[in-house]
């Protein structure tokens, strides 16, 4: 289960994301860092990513990334089954749904949104062996947007089920509202109650902090985003297992953690196997990042122990093109649940433009 709002409506930023990623607490995943991604089109060049990495497959994907040229893309994944607004954990494809990511990232800045898309849903295999996804992506650049812009920038929503660029609906750079996306194809998203009712409470959040102007920071707006990402409204799931309460995960924004005796059990072994130490040594904001994630030890535990949100994540873009990329680790790499606050890492950077690169 995972969740994302999007909003295009404040005064002074083009672009706020927000993003719950629930998982297996114990998955093996990297906190945020600048990497290479290939780029498709030019033999031997790369694009700068930021972002965490899922470390479980060997494709090291991620469900959210941008880069310095203002490339961004969100995903969640949803059960290919007779009924696909089933919710519960996605069937797994042939290919990595967090590749799909990676693979708009590499796009080239340069080249609009509608074309990268087409190139996407049209190479070799197109979407085609992934399981299902649903992805938000996107083009960004420093300005207020013009219609000028809506040929190059824009938010588009691709999924597994697009088999040509009809099937893709494109969000015009000029375009204001708020959406939500979760473990569902996107267009039933609005049928699930952790959407329908997060939306409104996500808009006025942002519309007060908008009104608010140089009253309040932007840090304030940061920490009320965070809180609103907790939300919590999962009932009676004490002591049960993920299937126990697979049909009420589509009622709560925050997933708490999720398991039962022999969940808890698996989380005192991945506690053990880290050496035994106490909450505290292996903070996720103290454990240094490789620059290469193969350097880094893959989990045994990434399908066993307690089932919830893990990490959390903000994104502002404003319109002079300034980037602010926080995420909040709710636990450390072995399973030690952290304090609000001790598992977060910021980044800031400048959108490059054209003529700086």
């Amino acid at each position: 289960m995972c969740i994302v709002f999007i909003a295009t409506t404040h005064p002074k930023y083009r672009l706020i994301l927000i993003d719950n990623r629930d998982e297996f607490v114990l998955r093996p995943t990297s906190r945020p860092y600048w990497w290479k991604c290939a780029d498709p089109l030019r033999e031997g060049h790369t694009v700068d990513v930021l972002s965490a990495r899922d470390l479980q497959r060997p494709e090291r994907g991620t469900w959210l990334g941008i880069t310095r040229s203002g490339l961004v893309a969100v995903l969640t994944n949803f059960r290919e089954i007779a009924s696909a607004d089933q919710p519960g954990p996605a069937l797994h494809g042939r290919r990595s749904r967090g590749g799909m990511v990676t693979a708009w990232l590499g796009q080239p800045p340069d080249e609009g949104v509608r074309s990268s898309v087409a190139r996407l849903v049209a190479d070799g295999e197109g979407v085609q062996g992934v399981g299902g996804f649903s992805m938000v992506c996107g083009k960004l650049r420093p300005g207020k947007a013009t219609e000028e812009d809506d040929d190059h920038d824009g938010l588009a929503i691709l999924s597994n089920r697009a088999g040509s660029l009809d099937d893709v609906p494109i969000v015009k750079s000029q375009h204001r509202g708020v959406w939500g996306l979760t473990n569902t194809a996107h267009d039933k998203s609005h049928e699930w109650p952790k959407i329908s009712n997060g939306l409104g409470p996500f808009e006025d959040i942002v519309r007060a902090h908008g009104e608010a102007g140089d009253a309040v920071d932007e840090d304030d707006l940061i920490q009320r985003l965070l809180d609103f990402l907790t939300t919590d409204t999962l009932e009676g799931c004490e002591g049960k297992t993920l299937e126990d309460n697979v049909h009420d995960l589509k009622n709560s924004i925050f997933i708490p953690p999720l398991g039962a005796e022999k969940q808890h059990r698996e989380m005192e072994e991945a506690r053990a196997a880290g050496g035994g130490a106490a909450r505290g040594t292996f903070l996720a904001h103290d454990m240094p990042t490789p620059e290469r994630p193969d350097d880094e030890e893959p989990g045994m535990f990434f399908d066993k122990g307690l089932y919830g949100t893990q990490r959390q994540t903000v994104i502002l873009v404003d319109y002079e093109g300034n980037v602010t990329f926080v995420e909040r680790a709710l636990w450390d790499a072995h399973g030690h649940r952290l304090e609000k606050g001790e598992g977060d890492v910021t980044f800031r950077f400048k959108i490059e433009k054209e003529e700086e690169k």
